[in-house]
């Protein structure tokens, strides 16, 4: 009996000095523990958010992605699965859960490793906030006791609270709320089961269950989610097999959180940031800009359409790059992922390997999923494909080329390597409506839009012929159009002998036909009679830096260097009838709460915005650049069959740079096209043909619903009969010769808009 005892009592004696120990190093360690002011008073890291004018999401900048969200605001079924991944009886034990610790210390003790735990909800909400992740027994003491500490500070339900806005889910998402837009676009509100099991399934192991680096591993621990909120009695077994059954659309791609408006928040960040430093990206800030979602995203579509066409017109350029051949297997499948994620993706254009090519098609691998393109899908990339294509182009297994579908079928693609901007406002404020800076930002983060000084080509010319017009001449004037040659002195460095893009000498003509068939003679030669210094200090009514305009002839052709941004202001003064307003795309800062920080009251055209050019000559100007539309290098504006659109196209010497700026009375848009190391873009590529395009595509939206507006003749003004001419003028009333008493001139009256005319033949620019 007594060696029976003796075991006993020694067991006893073991317990007994091991849990003396114990507390006494929780004597030792309780009051050492930190305070827990950052969970009583917890106020997490909130990033600062760029949104549009409707109150989309379009940037978001910070070290942590966070959006703080109330316990009563979680939907249950997120709930649930959050219990049923990681701590069941959350709202039964008391911090702790005794049976989970002992489970795990007799599989650590049978393995004779750590890797098994038993953290519960409350155990991780510690170690997150005061403790590292290291696998210690000393780490897990302090981790038990700061369980207990906190549940006797926080309510339950307060506990859960700091877990679902605290946690990390992989993707420099922290937070339930965070991680449901950036795994799947949308509220925590409107998750369903399928998507609420996947996202509890992520605090385990983040980056190994995201689903869109490793989609099988997180389907697993989805379905283990599932079966156990099934088993909990959280859903129903049909509601299980329905969550298993349902796809999952996860969003694949960080540029999908308002990829269309990069640039746009990306200015907004470093203006937020220039005014509240680092605290900007701590504080929920929340800044508002001037866009409206659907016309930006109008525009990011159009300026990638108008690039893309250009590149297809100027072929195929081969494969991106080839991949070594003994990483290509498509029964193991791993080495090609491991190449194609070093590989970024641009919005639809996908990266992916070519696996077969021949016999009038070509297989392509890409995550999983293999791609058959044939006939149309391969005709861009043809000629490439055979045997006479270059080896170091050709289209062949190994080779990583760039595919995205369009319609209903997939096709081989290419990155263009030319670059362009577009960008509009409201003329009568300044108020931003749509910016894109680039083809894609994630590709090229300059923005093109405000960094980009090119030179402007005849779309500079409306700023001559507007000098022009104050120094007497008016839309009636005869001009010569016929050859001029200049010596150096006159153009600065070099003898210059100018030509008209079409090739043609009209001989004398109106200036109203001179500006739509954009001739550069008659534009050298109202610049040179009404004096380069001249124009050179009227430019900055507009906004042009004058220093960048040299004061020679060449300027009457845009030889001087512009951004689209100051083009985008010049053509406001023209479209709101005379005033300077300056663009802006930031009208409200607000802080977590939503109180207003600072907000934007801008000039107003007519109201409060300064008057910098003759409201008649800015009648005179949007006149005759009407008529670019309605006959010159603009006719193709007319399939928006609108009679209240103006602008004018610009092409640069060598066919450098494409433009097109143009306007209705409720937004002005400006559209560029070129590369970003400045060559020729190829014969053809005129303003009309590369940048007209997209301005119609973005306009088509924008004015979607508009009605036709037109500007009321102002004071001023006199009709006149050119002689030998059908059509009615309109010149200054000072500027009117001498007439007989007994023929008064006729007070200026509001003139009926004409029907489009064909387009005047030969017009290239």
């Amino acid at each position: 009996m007594r060696w029976v005892l003796y075991p006993f009592v020694a067991l006893l004696g073991l317990i007994a000095i091991g849990v003396a120990i114990l507390a006494l190093a929780v004597s030792f360690a309780w009051p050492t523990l930190p305070s827990l002011e950052a969970l009583t008073d917890y106020h997490p890291k909130i990033p600062l958010r760029v949104y549009t004018a409707d109150g989309e999401l379009i940037g978001e900048y910070g070290e942590e992605r966070r959006a703080f969200i109330r316990i009563q605001e979680v939907p249950p079924v997120l709930k649930h699965a959050i219990l049923a991944a990681e701590d069941d009886r959350f709202y039964q034990h008391p911090g702790v859960d005794f049976a989970g610790i002992l489970r795990a210390a007799g599989a650590n003790l049978a393995t004779g490793s750590k890797r098994q735990g038993s953290s519960t909800i409350t155990m991780q909400v510690a170690r997150n906030f005061f403790l590292t992740r290291e696998k210690t027994y000393s780490r897990k003491l302090y981790e038990v006791l700061l369980a207990f500490k906190i549940e006797q500070n926080l309510t339950k339900d307060q506990i859960l609270e700091v877990y679902i806005n605290q946690i990390f889910l992989g993707r420099r998402a922290y937070g339930f709320a965070v991680a449901s837009h950036t795994y799947f676009g949308k509220s925590i509100r409107d998750l369903n089961i399928s998507e609420a099991a996947m996202l509890a399934g992520l605090p385990k192991a983040p980056s190994a269950y995201n689903p869109v680096v490793n989609p099988k591993r997180a389907a697993q621990r989805q379905q283990y989610v599932l079966r156990r909120m099934a088993e909990l009695g959280f859903i129903s077994e049909a509601e299980q097999r329905q969550a298993t059954e349902t796809p999952l659309k996860v969003v694949s791609s960080s540029s999908d959180l308002g990829g269309s408006a990069d640039y746009i928040a990306e200015m907004a960040r470093q203006i937020a940031y220039e005014q509240y430093r680092e605290e900007a990206y701590t504080k929920g800030i929340k800044v508002i800009t001037t866009i409206v979602k659907a016309e930006q995203e109008a525009a990011y579509k159009a300026l990638r359409r108008g690039i893309l066409d250009y590149d297809r017109r100027h072929g195929y350029r081969g494969a991106e790059a080839y991949s070594d051949p003994g990483r290509l297997n498509t029964q193991q499948t791993e080495s090609m992922d491991e190449i194609l994620a070093e590989i970024p993706d641009y919005d639809d254009m996908l990266a992916a390997i070519v696996t077969q090519a021949g016999g009038g098609s070509v297989t392509v691998y890409r995550y999983g999923e293999t791609i058959r393109i044939s006939g149309e899908g391969l005709r861009f990339a043809s000629s490439m494909l055979g045997d006479k294509a270059p080896p170091n182009k050709r289209i062949r297994p190994g080779a990583i080329v760039r595919v995205s579908r369009s319609e209903n079928r997939w096709e081989i693609t290419q990155l263009p390597e030319v670059e362009g901007a577009l960008v509009a406002a409201d003329p009568r404020t300044g108020a931003v409506r749509a910016l894109v800076g680039g083809f894609d930002f994630n590709r090229n983060k300059f923005n093109h839009a405000t960094q980009a000084w090119r030179q402007p080509g005849s779309s500079f010319k409306p700023f001559i012929y507007s000098a022009a017009f104050e120094k007497g001449y008016g839309p009636n004037s005869v001009v010569d159009d016929s050859p001029l040659s200049f010596p150096a002195g006159e153009t600065g460095s070099q003898s210059w002998e100018p030509k008209n893009y079409d090739g043609r000498y009209d001989g004398p003509i109106s200036i109203r036909s001179a500006l739509a068939r954009s001739k550069n003679m008659v534009s050298i030669r109202l610049l040179k009679s009404i004096g380069p210094r001249y124009a050179q200090d009227y430019i900055s009514k507009f906004g042009f830096d004058p220093e960048r305009h040299p004061p020679y002839l060449t300027m009457a052709l845009g030889a001087g260097s512009v951004t689209p941004w100051q083009m985008l202001r010049g053509y406001s003064v023209f479209a709101n009838g005379g005033y300077r307003v300056e663009p802006f795309l930031v009208k409200e800062i607000r802080d977590e709460a939503g109180n207003v920080l600072a907000r934007v009251d801008p000039p107003v055209a007519g109201e409060t915005a300064e008057r910098v050019i003759d409201e008649r000559n800015a009648y005179l100007m949007d006149s005759i650049m009407k008529d670019v539309v309605r006959r010159g290098t603009a006719t193709r504006a007319l399939v928006l069959k609108r009679g209240d659109l103006a602008g004018k196209t610009g092409t640069t010497n060598e066919y450098v740079d494409a433009w097109f700026c143009g306007y209705q009375p409720t937004v002005t848009a400006v559209a560029w096209i070129g590369f970003d190391q400045p060559r020729k873009l190829g014969n053809g590529e005129t303003g009309g043909a590369a940048a007209l395009p997209m301005w119609i595509s973005y306009m088509r939206k924008a004015l979607d619903g508009v009605p036709e507006t037109y500007p009321q003749a102002p004071k001023g003004l006199v009709r006149i009969q050119p002689t030998g001419s059908a059509r009615e003028e309109m010149i200054y009333q000072e500027n009117l010769p001498a007439a007989p008493p007994d023929a008064p001139p006729e007070p200026a009256s509001t003139p009926t808009e004409e029907a489009p005319a064909l387009p005047a033949p030969g017009s290239t620019n």
